[in-house]
């Protein structure tokens, strides 16, 4: 279908010194067709009467299947939650397919129009874990990168040695084996034209070996797809590089070629000047989980640096149980007003203009798509949103960009297009059944608190002492 958006109100560009507009945009076989005004109607007239008009956020990195743990998890540093996140880790596919869904109905509801699925996978059911990501995603209209998070090591060298003399288990499957179902998984589900992509995503250097990072790298070049992973996420995954290579992860990244433009970067909490350097040379993305970074006690990434030396950066939620939400516009709040406090020149700091503009078109470079969708330019996919400006959290009328980025907004969208396909309208999603979906949730989850993780409890002594924590 075809639309013509009429009398919507639009910043006058990505600049905070410039006021609104009200415009015209027509959809068109779903592309951005047209900008004016008084512009004749094309397919379904929809009002835009003071509501605001933005390209859709790129919510570019989560956890999907993390959802049925939301809540739940204590606080823990990085090491110890996620030895209980796969203590707990779901292993039906229907799970896979509901928290997909869910994932996906918060990201459209808050203005994300694209998801980066860093995607936890039930062991030796791979293949069908991917499938049921994708059926959701398809099935509810947004814009996904599913990339499967891959490793080939155990969850415990995932903790420093720290001179210790420590024995891993194997892990269940070899480089070899994971790259083939990785390849298989390529090949069956990567359809850009159908808004489906994947990506190969490692969880990190450290659970990762050099084999399966250039194995990546390899995929990646071969089928011309972006890639991702975490990097320095926390103080340990940094002790850990130092043991492993004796120099810094970004550089090792470096060596093996797996930086790139279209290589996005979850995190990247613990890196120096140098490793700036390198990530603003290469061209990579970091994408920035300000709540996950603080719920976890991670640590907060020098954005402003990044931004400086002329790093492209972008936000994401990270998963529902690192975050516990799903909430774009929440991401952005934190993610742009926490580095007031880390810089003291507050010509620096992030303005919400610059805030939406790192959640659209920043997200969009990271996936090497900023010439398909991003921003509000003729001639790009209409990944589109329009929030009601007569909404009580949007009120009294000031700066519509400053309240969207700044205030608490609910239940805000009205209406929002994905390649021009009309997935919100009148504030409800038009694809799935919310109401089924908050029923199947509820049936199949039940109350539950102050679970033991066994794997966590024999973690936690080990991980005290190499991280100079009292016994």
């Amino acid at each position: 279908m075809n639309y013509t958006i009429r009398g919507a109100i639009v910043p006058g560009c990505f600049n905070q010194n410039e006021g609104y507009e009200s415009i015209d945009v027509q959809i068109v076989d779903g592309r951005i067709a047209a900008i004016g005004s008084g512009l004749e109607v094309q397919g379904t007239a929809i009002d835009g009467t003071n509501k605001l008009l933005l390209p859709g956020f790129v919510n570019a990195h989560t956890h999907s299947s993390e959802m049925w743990q939301r809540g739940s998890i204590p606080p823990r540093p990085l090491e110890l939650w996620l030895a209980e996140l796969y203590d707990f880790s779901p292993l039906d596919p229907q799970h896979i397919y509901l928290s997909a869904l869910h994932t996906a109905a918060e990201t459209l509801l808050t203005g994300g129009t694209c998801v980066v699925d860093h995607l936890v996978l039930i062991p030796h059911r791979e293949i069908e874990t991917i499938a049921a990501a994708v059926r959701a995603y398809r099935e509810i209209g947004i814009r996904a990168y599913v990339a499967p998070l891959i490793q080939d090591q155990s969850i415990s060298t995932g903790i420093p040695e720290g001179g210790a003399e420590r024995e891993h288990e194997a892990f269940p499957r070899t480089t070899e084996e994971v790259l083939a179902w990785l390849t298989e998984a390529i090949e069956q589900f990567h359809r850009p034209d159908e808004g489906i992509c994947m990506m190969p995503a490692p969880t990190g250097i450290h659970l990762a070996s050099d084999a399966l990072l250039k194995g990546c790298v390899e995929l990646s070049d071969r089928y011309d797809l972006c890639r991702h992973t975490h990097l320095l996420e926390t103080k340990a995954q940094k002790l850990i590089a130092e043991e492993k290579y004796g120099y810094s992860a970004v550089e090792h990244l470096k060596r093996l070629d797996f930086l790139n433009e279209r290589t996005s970067l979850a995190h990247c909490v613990w890196l120096d000047d140098a490793d700036i350097e390198i990530l603003a040379a290469t061209r990579s993305t970091v994408v920035h989980n300000p709540l996950s970074n603080l719920r976890l006690g991670s640590g907060i990434a020098p954005i402003l640096k990044y931004r400086r030396a002329g790093v492209n950066v972008t936000f994401g939620c990270d998963g529902a149980a690192s975050n516990d939400s799903q909430d774009v516009l929440e991401a952005i709040k934190i993610g742009s007003m926490l580095h007031n406090v880390t810089d003291l020149d507050y010509r620096e700091w992030i303005t919400p203009r610059e805030a939406i503009e790192m959640a659209a078109l920043g997200g969009a470079i990271g996936l090497g798509m900023a010439d398909q969708f991003g921003s509000l330019t003729i001639g790009k996919q209409a990944d589109l949103v329009l929030y009601d400006l007569t909404n009580l959290s949007l009120l009294p009328r000031t700066d519509p960009i400053g309240l969207l980025v700044w205030g608490r907004p609910t239940q805000v969208v009205h209406s929002a297009w994905v390649a021009g396909r009309q997935v919100i309208a009148e504030g409800q999603l038009t694809t799935i059944d919310l109401a089924h979906l908050q029923q199947e949730l509820f049936r199949h989850s039940n109350w539950h608190s102050n679970r033991s993780s066994p794997q966590a409890m024999a973690a936690e002594s080990h991980y005290r002492s190499v991280m100079g924590l009292k016994p």
